[in-house]
């Protein structure tokens, strides 16, 4: 396979597993991805956001999210977003500090 090629199947495969957090699985909450996997969507739209960075294009993480989401983070929230419970934000404060807090 050629690497143009590799390069436009991975876009595919990232664009479909966007798709899937994004329209099929909103149920699936973040914080229950972070405590299961160790990351997020808010995970993909900061790795987004470095991937843009390192090619000189200037992005934050707001600009980020919402291009990931599709919507602001406000509007994900209010549409999708449910209270966790006290034991699931002490996970995700193991979960965030492993994975995300010092490459972050």
């Amino acid at each position: 396979m050629d690497q143009q090629t590799e390069i436009e199947l991975q876009a595919a495969a990232f664009r479909r597993l966007q798709k899937h957090l994004m329209e099929d699985r909103t149920d699936a909450q973040n914080i229950d991805l972070m405590n299961l996997a160790g990351f997020c969507r808010n995970c993909l739209s900061r790795w987004y956001q470095e991937a843009a960075v390192e090619r000189g294009i200037e992005m934050d993480k707001t600009q980020a999210r919402e291009i990931f989401y599709g919507m602001t983070m406000d509007e994900w929230k209010a549409n999708y977003q449910t209270d966790a419970s006290p034991d699931k934000q002490a996970e995700f404060e193991v979960a965030f500090k492993e994975n995300v807090s010092d490459k972050a």
